[in-house]
């Protein structure tokens, strides 16, 4: 398989987002003792307001046209992440990611790249 080849993720979380299912997902992560990867998940389209991010692996997931308003994506693996399109207002990102990666995969569908603070 390509590593960065999006992916259907087989787990109940995942499950439970692709529902949009946002509040019994936020009741369900709580419940396990660990975070299972949605790294190169599909979210494209998807309504994810109130989503509780904080721990998760989203790297190289797919977020076109997704709506993320209001998401603290602060304390989540948002590397190498699309999100050609998506609604981003009130989000907070990672300190890892440069405002200029936000803007060019919001407009160009690029993959964000982290950048490494010294």
């Amino acid at each position: 398989m390509d590593t960065d080849a999006v992916r259907h993720i087989e787990h109940p979380l995942y499950e439970k987002i692709r529902n949009e299912d946002i509040d019994a997902f936020n009741a369900a992560r709580k419940e396990l003792p660990e975070l299972p990867s949605l790294a190169h998940g599909d979210f494209r389209g998807l309504d994810l307001r109130g989503m509780d991010a904080k721990g998760l692996d989203l790297s190289h997931a797919y977020f076109r046209g997704a709506d993320l308003r209001g998401i603290d994506f602060s304390q989540t693996n948002l590397e190498g992440a699309s999100i050609a399109g998506a609604k981003i207002s009130g989000c907070y990102f990672p300190p890892q990611l440069h405002s200029d990666e936000i803007i060019l995969s919001l407009n160009h569908g690029t993959r964000m790249r982290y950048n490494i603070l010294k």
